[in-house]
């Protein structure tokens, strides 16, 4: 049911940029988000796309939402030009509200109903959205947007300023005014390329569009999942130190696309992870009434 899900999601997806891109060829506008909903109800009674109906309706709405928002990114210079969704990526879907916490599994609303799941974290807030997604290596995952009442704690970093200068061969350089503390760079990917080479060539090695090959591709993408999870454990734990230990911190301001276009440090600048260091560091701040 959830590969239907994604189906119906992608579809209307791609057949909702196509409107947008007709419409705008012919009378130079776009579609509105309840332009594109209004385009649904017909699409549900007809023979050839009656099959939209089986998926939960609020889901279809919230692309239109997510489509209507990425030409607005667009046009005001936060991202490139909406582009047409494929099988063989990131699949996900959308619900936006009436999804409820029963014990070890999650109830949707709609014909999904229950799926027990793996909570890692108390739900303790009020659930908001929440994104099903799929990923290369075949895990499901669901992100839980929630709403908290009340203020953030105050920061436990006493007024601490620390300033943090990122690089390559030293993930990060730090100085509190005292004391100087380097935290060397892991090179998560590097120490993973063999392996994934070999993987690569076989995968390579079988015939196009065979299960064979599919196979093969999954067992790529779980080594690209595991480096990413590994980096990703490194850079919670290292912005949990700095967060928990300052009040204060100063990070310089890199233009990463314009360095990664060195073709000699593209590849280890990718595998540092700056941005994603740097947007932990920001949110974490935030919840302890840290200052950025």
């Amino acid at each position: 049911m959830l590969a239907q899900h994604f189906g119906c999601s992608r579809w209307w997806w791609n057949y909702g940029l196509n409107q947008c891109i007709e419409t705008y060829k012919a009378t130079g506008k776009g579609l509105s988000q309840s332009g594109l909903n209004s385009l649904l109800p017909k699409l549900k009674k007809e023979k050839d796309t009656e099959w939209l109906g089986d998926c939960y309706s609020q889901v279809l709405q919230s692309v239109s939402l997510n489509l209507s928002r990425a030409y607005q990114n667009f046009f005001e210079g936060r991202a490139k030009y909406p582009r047409f969704k494929s099988k063989h990526h990131r699949q996900s879907i959308q619900y936006p509200q009436k999804v409820k916490q029963i014990e070890d599994a999650l109830k949707f609303p709609g014909k999904l109903g229950t799926v027990k799941a793996k909570i890692h974290r108390p739900l303790d807030g009020a659930i908001k959205t929440v994104t099903v997604s799929k990923c290369p290596s075949g895990k499901y995952y669901a992100s839980v947007l929630m709403e908290y009442e009340g203020d953030y704690p105050a920061s436990n970093g006493a007024g601490k300023v620390i300033g943090i200068d990122l690089g390559i061969k030293d993930f990060a350089i730090t100085y509190d005014g005292e004391k100087t503390s380097k935290y060397p760079n892991p090179k998560h990917l590097s120490k993973y390329e063999r392996k994934l080479a070999v993987k690569q060539r076989i995968a390579a090695r079988k015939h196009k569009g065979s299960n064979r090959r599919r196979k093969a591709n999954k067992i790529v993408a779980r080594v690209y999942e595991r480096v990413s999870n590994v980096r990703q454990d490194y850079l919670h734990k290292l912005s949990r130190k700095i967060v928990d230990n300052n009040h204060v911190v100063v990070v310089e301001n890199l233009n990463v696309k314009g360095m990664v276009r060195n073709h000699k440090l593209a590849s280890s600048i990718s595998d540092t992870g700056w941005g994603i260091f740097v947007n932990f560091l920001n949110y974490k701040l935030e919840r302890s009434g840290g200052n950025w």
